[in-house]
């Protein structure tokens, strides 16, 4: 029997020109707003002025938050949403990447939620409540504006798990192809990645429906298609970037409701424990992870082989790692400065912090299991 739902509360607002309609979205929602974003790259691009000047002319008040890190801290959402509360924001504007967006939607919650965010990170504590929230993604990869996760790092524990509501999912998201152009190459080899391993992940989930088996093989087909020619510079039309940006929304929407498994949930432990970068670290644990899962499911690894240009299940994870080859994203945990003596740690937090994504795997998993992968990857 069929049983399943899908509920995504978002006005996706996808195409080039998208950004442009900043002020119009958020003037809808609030008359002060927190603009969160990171160290520069916004800036530099222009992005930050435009989405300023959209403001302004819808007459938003802006107040800028700009400390959010490639791994953002639960220490770092705290203060952001002690700058709203004292600058008396109404509403929250996300602009930039996977970590800037989550940033904004845990600012958004904090700020009406009080307490320790770690507490209603592991539902200890519960709050339903949150600032309206408008996110304009500027990389093409977590898809974090198609969902209501916001994925963060305590420094006390170094334990990198999601907050989860729906309260955070954003009233809308403008979704700019435009805006990834500027993107470094090696940028977008790590960003673009993890937009495919989303789908890859969820397409093999046990939390897998048939709606997110839909637009999880279409991202992964566009993903696949699009991803080598944009880091290579072969195809760097429009229409290329908009397939990979329409991959990486779609991914952030299927992780909504499918969840992610093996390899996400050994990558945060490592990226937790050495503040690696996500992409890079998906990059070492996929192809090993995907040969643990493979008995469980080998028609959907089959299934995405072919869209890799594999010619079955038994070389999905090949696959992978030519893809990976291609892109100059070859790594390995060791690369990356994960350690020998960081695998125990990095078992005992994965089997804490990602228990869900566990669960979620076709093929169960323990320590002994997680700490093999581990070492196969270093």
């Amino acid at each position: 029997m069929m049983n399943f739902g899908y509920h995504l509360p978002v006005n996706l607002i996808f195409g080039t020109g998208a950004v442009d309609r900043a002020g119009e979205q958020t003037a809808l929602w609030g008359k002060k707003a927190l603009l969160v974003t990171g160290g520069g790259s916004a800036r530099r691009s222009g992005l930050y002025g435009r989405v300023c000047a959209s403001l302004e002319k819808e007459g938003v008040e802006t107040v800028t938050f700009d400390r959010v890190e490639q791994n953002p801290l639960t220490t770092t959402a705290e203060a952001g949403a002690a700058l709203a509360k004292q600058s008396e924001c109404d509403v929250v504007v996300g602009l930039g990447g996977g970590s800037v967006m989550d940033c904004a939607k845990a600012v958004a919650f904090l700020t009406l939620n009080d307490g320790d965010v770690s507490e209603y990170i592991y539902g200890r504590l519960t709050g339903d409540r949150a600032l309206p929230l408008i996110l304009i993604p500027t990389t093409c990869g977590t898809g974090s504006e198609g969902n209501g996760f916001a994925v963060l790092t305590n420094p006390a524990t170094g334990d990198k798990k999601s907050l989860r509501t729906p309260s955070i999912i954003a009233r809308a998201s403008l979704v700019d192809p435009a805006c990834m152009t500027t993107l470094p190459k090696k940028v977008l080899a790590s960003v673009g990645f993890d937009a495919l391993c989303h789908s890859m992940e969820a397409y093999v989930a046990n939390a897998a429906t048939p709606l997110s088996d839909v637009l999880a093989l279409e991202a992964v087909k566009l993903a696949a298609s699009s991803l080598v020619p944009l880091v290579t510079g072969t195809d760097e039309s429009m229409e290329t970037w908009e397939q990979l940006t329409l991959a990486s929304t779609l991914g952030g929407m299927v992780i909504g409701t499918a969840g992610v498994t093996l390899a996400h949930g050994m990558e945060h432990p490592a990226s937790g424990i050495r503040n690696i970068v996500h992409g890079q670290g998906l990059a070492a644990l996929t192809p090993a992870a995907m040969e643990v899962l493979l008995p469980g499911s080998p028609e959907r690894f089959a299934r995405l082989s072919a869209l890799l240009g594999g010619t079955g299940a038994g070389d999905c994870a090949d696959a992978v790692r030519d893809l990976l080859s291609r892109i100059g994203l070859s790594v390995t945990l060791g690369d990356l400065g994960i350690l020998e003596e960081d695998i125990p740690w990095m078992t005992q937090n994965c089997l804490k912090v990602s228990a869900g994504n566990l669960a979620n795997c076709p093929v169960p998993m323990d320590g002994a299991m997680i700490e093999e992968v581990y070492r196969r990857c270093l």
